[in-house]
């Protein structure tokens, strides 16, 4: 991977790791249209990069890490779901992350559910907080992000609007809750990386390229971060459920017209 593809999807990750669009789905095309193949270091570097995001969210919101043992026991809750489904069904979400047909139909699928979104769940005035059993449905919604173009971030806080979580609130939460899920998912990608053969070699044979990766995505998703809260609160998701469906489109066309996006 050369230091501009590392810097491209760096950028990528960064902008929709916590937007409703699906960062997973974006990084996909991204890689397709770049023309990188799908080797173990790419397949670990798009993973790992989520850890400069996840810092985004400690230096954000560090005040809130430092809560009562009940803030981290409701992260815990929401964790377990994505936790057990993730190491059951491992392989079939590795299959899938190389499907730019997955992400298409689910980024289409998934921009017509947020046209609805905000007159479905009147949420906006909400006063409540997240208690245990919100917490655990959210949990629960974040599950269905596991298909590729879904998106965390949309999952997650429409999970919590469907608790009667303001927009804020929810995506605050969906925030918090990416810190324990992309680090256990960054962690069991590298350990895997790391047991096999030569997968020490896979790691040290780029690490300048991934860390450089790690500090783009942490840059951008901090921005991306103060934008998408201040957006949502005042306009909802009208405009990404568009975006999605625009997208969507658009890469259904391009492979109708057999344009090769596959990253194999």
């Amino acid at each position: 991977m050369t230091w501009f593809e590392a810097f491209v999807i760096a950028v990528v990750e960064g902008l929709t790791e916590f937007l409703p669009v699906s960062s997973t789905g974006h990084m996909i095309i991204t890689q397709a249209i770049l023309g990188i193949k799908s080797d173990e270091f790419v397949k670990l570097f798009t993973i790992n990069i989520q850890f400069g995001a996840i810092v985004s969210v400690l230096v954000l919101y560090w005040k809130r890490f430092l809560q009562s043992f009940s803030f981290y026991a409701k992260l815990f809750i929401a964790f377990i779901p994505a936790a057990v489904i993730g190491l059951l069904a491992g392989d079939i979400i590795d299959e899938l992350l190389e499907s730019p047909l997955v992400v298409a139909i689910s980024l289409l699928v998934g921009g017509i559910v947020l046209l609805f979104v905000d007159q479905l769940f009147k949420t906006e005035d909400s006063a409540k907080q997240v208690d245990n059993r919100s917490a655990f449905m959210i949990g629960l919604f974040q599950c269905i992000a596991m298909i590729p173009g879904v998106s965390r971030s949309a999952a997650t806080i429409i999970g919590g609007m469907t608790q009667n979580l303001s927009r804020k609130t929810a995506a605050e939460f969906s925030f918090f809750l990416a810190v324990p899920t992309m680090a256990a998912a960054t962690g069991y990608k590298l350990l895997k990386v790391i047991l096999k053969d030569d997968g020490i070699d896979t790691i040290t044979s780029q690490l300048d390229v991934l860390l450089f990766g790690n500090l783009i995505a942490f840059i951008v998703a901090m921005l991306a971060i103060k934008f998408f809260i201040s957006f949502l609160t005042k306009y909802g998701f009208k405009l990404f459920g568009w975006y999605r469906i625009i997208a969507g489109a658009v890469i259904l066309i391009l492979l109708a017209l057999g344009i090769d996006l596959s990253i194999v």
